[in-house]
């Protein structure tokens, strides 16, 4: 199982279609706050995130209180000023996969908490700005299950 972290997540459906490859793959899902949306029952449904219930979800108020309460795991982030290609990482159960906002990616003041190596990236055409998020989790996400040769999943 791995940990997918959400970092001040701005548009809802992408968090919900993260939230259904989490319910999906037994990954847990760490949202970190403020987020662009409100995680009630009325707004969720109105977003189409109807599989809260049915995935593992944590919050934490910052950062910080995420960060301490992943200390002893191993944390990548996905950025496009990595240098290190997704691919070339051996991902094992446990490690926290760390996704930016839609609009603004990972700040520098928390790229800055990460190893270089541990700062990855997708192949794009160098003009590109970024994938969309929710593709970008499914695709690293896979990866490190293919990995573990999608244990517990059928």
């Amino acid at each position: 199982m791995f940990e997918i972290a959400l970092y001040e997540p701005e548009i809802p459906p992408n968090t919900g279609n993260i939230m259904r490859l989490c319910a999906n793959t037994g990954c847990r899902l760490h949202l970190i706050h403020p987020l662009g949306f409100n995680l009630d029952e009325k707004s969720l449904r109105r977003a189409g995130l109807d599989y809260r219930d049915a995935a593992t979800i944590h919050e934490y108020d910052n950062f910080e209180a995420f960060n301490a309460a992943m200390k002893n795991k191993n944390l990548f982030a996905l950025t496009t000023k990595g240098s290190t290609n997704y691919t070339e990482i051996s991902f094992k159960q446990g490690d926290v996969l760390l996704f930016g906002p839609e609009t603004r990616g990972l700040p520098a003041e928390v790229l800055e908490t990460i190893t270089t190596q541990n700062k990855l990236r997708l192949p794009m055409l160098e003009d590109s700005r970024s994938l969309n998020l929710s593709n970008t989790v499914a695709i690293v996400s896979y990866e490190a299950l293919r990995q573990q040769n999608f244990a517990g999943l059928a």
